[in-house]
């Protein structure tokens, strides 16, 4: 089934050990501040934080005072991370029945959940066995351990592939106005033509690292400036504009970056003012 998201997704990947490494309270304040603006959907991965950060989320969300029914949780399977939680020598994906089994049931226990409102398979591998991942999606399904499914970082074939025996809701992809591949690779036109919603990581791309053109800093400031919003929130609104209807997924964990990038869901790009930001991208005008 299709499960309905929050307009902004919050990515958590930076919460735990592999960023600003919150205590329980700070988790837990953070979830609860997120749920009042309305941006109730938390996306996780088995991997993040070397295999700690869901555990870590679902002890402070246990303590924040907040309903299974007030939030959505999304975690993905499949990526195999050597590190010091695990006994893998080298990254590599497993997509058998009995590790896509283990692996929700394992994020279940972490996130003391019941059930996963979105699982996505994290990214392709070349040795996707469908009959395995029907097995496995046959029997979480008809339990009622994971509502919806999707894929992240798939393009169109490794989708088709999957699409044989599964129906696809979601796709979460790499996608910002630095990162415009999405646009031109096919990726979006194929998620459109079939129903299946994008999300977007990384979606303010490398704006803020200081690789951005005179030109494209300016426009970003004038527009900024006329459209009367942080640049974030610009830079948000000009992936919402696309017709796909593009979930982004933020990665910040400063919470007036996030009321900053919440703003965006208001921001209605002029259509010239959309091509002058990928122009400027691009350097050069559009073919």
């Amino acid at each position: 089934m299709k499960v309905n998201l929050s307009p902004l997704v919050v990515g958590v990947m930076n919460w735990g050990h592999w960023g600003k490494n919150f205590t329980p309270k700070e988790m837990a304040f953070l979830m609860n501040q997120c749920v009042e603006l309305g941006l109730s959907s938390f996306d996780h991965a088995a991997i993040y934080g070397g295999y700690t950060t869901e555990a870590a989320f679902g002890t402070s969300f246990m303590n924040s005072g907040l309903n299974r029914s007030d939030i959505q949780l999304i975690s993905k399977c499949g990526i195999q991370y050597p590190c010091e939680n695990s006994r893998h020598l080298v990254k590599h994906y497993d997509y058998s029945a009995k590790e896509i089994i283990r692996s929700v049931e394992q994020s279940l226990v972490n996130l003391q959940t019941e059930y996963l409102d979105v699982l996505l398979f994290h990214r392709p591998s070349p040795l996707m066995h469908l009959n395995e991942i029907v097995e496995a999606l046959t029997q979480l399904f008809d339990s009622g351990k994971v509502l919806s499914v999707g894929v992240s970082n798939f393009e169109q074939s490794k989708m088709d592939l999957l699409r044989s025996v599964v129906p696809i809701h979601f796709n979460q992809i790499e996608f910002s106005l630095s990162h415009h591949e999405p646009l031109t690779n096919g990726v979006l036109d194929y998620v459109q033509l079939h129903h299946i919603q994008p999300m977007a990581w990384k979606p303010l791309g490398t704006i803020f690292s200081n690789t951005n053109t005179p030109v494209l800093s300016q426009l970003l400031s004038q527009m900024s400036e006329k459209y009367q919003c942080t640049v974030d929130a610009l830079l948000l609104a000009w992936i919402l504009f696309h017709p796909s209807k593009v979930l982004p997924v933020i990665g910040t964990t400063n919470i007036e970056r996030i009321k900053n990038q919440k703003n965006a869901l208001q921001v209605k790009i002029d259509l010239e003012d959309w091509f002058a930001l990928y122009e400027a991208s691009l350097g050069h005008k559009v073919p």
